[in-house]
C-alpha cells in the first residue's frame, strides 16, 4: 500500500473530514512535483493520503482515499475519495 503524508491546519482538516472539501491543492514548487510525480513526470499512484493536523506526537489523523492529481494552472489538484479512519 502506498501511502502519501500531509499535514495540515485545523481548518482544511476539518473540512476534509466532515465531507466538504473534495480536493487538496499545493503550489506547484518543486517539493511537490517531487512528491506527487517521478522522474519520468508521470503521476505517482497512491492508495491513500494519511493526513495529519498539526506536529505534535498525539495529532489527529485521517486516511483519505487518493484518486489522482491534475495540474492546474498554479496549483497541483489531488482529487479526495472516501474517507477510511
Amino acid at each position: 500500500m502506498k501511502l502519501l503524508h500531509m499535514t495540515l491546519k485545523k481548518k482544511w482538516f476539518d473540512l476534509i473530514r466532515a465531507g466538504e472539501k473534495k480536493v487538496e491543492y499545493h503550489e506547484i514548487k518543486p517539493y511537490w512535483t517531487k512528491r506527487l510525480f517521478d522522474e519520468n513526470g508521470e503521476a505517482i499512484k497512491y492508495d491513500f493520503i494519511i493526513f495529519r493536523n498539526g506536529y505534535l506526537k498525539d495529532a489527529p489523523k485521517m486516511k483519505v482515499e487518493f484518486r489522482g492529481v491534475r495540474v492546474g494552472k498554479e496549483y497541483y489538484e489531488i482529487d479526495l475519495g472516501e474517507i477510511n479512519n
